[in-house]
C-alpha cells in the first residue's frame, strides 16, 4: 500500500511521466487530467490503475525522475554536471557538505542523495524566493531531514567547521572561496560551478590565492547514441555547454 504523502510517478501508455503526491482525493494532474487518489493509495509500486480508457503504471520515483520534473525558479545544474560533483569532491554516506546557493534545489537533491542517511548538507541562500522553491522540491524527495538551509551570505557566514566539501553554485564564487578554505577540513575538496569563461578564470585565481591546491576545471558535453534495428548512430542533438566545474583541494 502506498502511504498518503508519498511521491508517485505515473507512466502512461505512451511513456508520458507524471510526478505527484499520493492522497485519498481526486488529484488533478497537469497534461493528464483527474486521477483517483484512493486507487493509488490502495495500490503498490508496480501496479496499474485505470484512467478513462487507458492504464497508468505506478512507479517509485528515482532522483532522475525528481530532477526531470523539478519546479524551477532559477536555472538548475543539470544531471550531467550535478552527478559529476560527488565523485570529484569525494563525498558519500556520512559526509558533511556546505553548499552556497540553492537555486531551485536540483544540485541540493544530488548532494543530499550522496550523503544520506548519515551525512548532512548545510546550504546558504540569499534569496528567500529561491529558498522557498528549493524547500518544496527537496520535500518531495523525502531527503529534507538531512538538510539545513540558512538565509545568509556564504561569503561571510559562520559555517560549520571541518566539512568534507564545499560546493558553490552562485554568480560570484570567488568571494566565498576564502571562507570555504577556513571551513573545510584538511584534505577536503571544493567545487565551483560557473556559466561563463571569465567567471571560471576569476574563480580559479581566487581558489589559488585562498590556498587551494590540485586545481583543475572541466566541461561536460553529453551526446546520446541512437540504437535501432538497422544500426547505431549519434543523435543529431546533444547537450553541449551548460557550465564549467572548477575543483580544488585543501592541502
Amino acid at each position: 500500500m502506498i502511504k498518503e504523502g508519498a511521491s508517485v510517478l505515473l507512466v502512461d501508455d505512451r511513456g508520458g511521466r507524471h510526478l505527484l503526491e499520493a492522497e485519498r482525493n481526486m488529484i488533478e494532474v497537469r497534461t493528464l487530467g483527474v486521477v483517483d487518489g484512493s486507487a493509488i493509495c490502495e495500490s503498490s509500486y508496480g501496479d496499474n490503475i485505470s484512467v478513462g480508457t487507458g492504464t497508468l503504471l505506478i512507479v517509485k520515483p528515482s532522483i532522475s525522475d525528481f530532477l526531470a520534473a523539478i519546479e524551477r525558479k532559477a536555472q538548475i545544474v543539470t544531471p550531467k554536471d550535478g552527478f559529476t560533483i560527488p565523485h570529484y569532491v569525494d563525498i558519500a554516506c556520512g559526509s558533511i557538505v556546505i553548499e552556497g546557493g540553492v537555486g531551485s534545489g536540483a544540485l541540493t537533491i544530488v548532494l543530499l542523495k550522496s550523503v544520506a542517511p548519515n551525512g548532512r548538507v548545510y546550504s546558504y541562500e540569499l534569496r528567500k524566493d529561491h529558498a522557498s522553491v528549493a524547500k518544496r522540491n527537496v520535500r518531495k524527495t523525502g531527503l529534507q531531514e538531512y538538510w539545513e538551509l540558512s538565509i545568509d551570505d556564504i561569503c561571510t557566514a559562520e559555517t560549520v567547521k571541518d566539512a568534507d566539501a564545499a560546493v558553490l553554485d552562485m554568480p560570484n564564487p570567488w568571494d566565498a572561496v576564502a571562507n570555504m578554505h577556513r571551513a573545510i577540513r584538511h584534505g577536503g575538496h571544493i567545487c565551483c560551478y560557473v556559466s561563463n569563461a571569465n567567471q571560471l578564470e576569476s574563480t580559479v585565481k581566487a581558489m589559488r590565492d585562498a590556498g587551494f591546491r590540485e586545481l583543475f576545471a572541466i566541461e561536460n558535453l553529453q551526446r546520446e547514441m541512437i540504437v535501432h534495428e538497422f544500426g547505431v548512430r549519434p543523435s543529431s542533438k546533444m547537450m553541449g555547454h551548460t557550465g564549467y566545474l572548477a575543483f580544488g583541494r585543501k592541502l
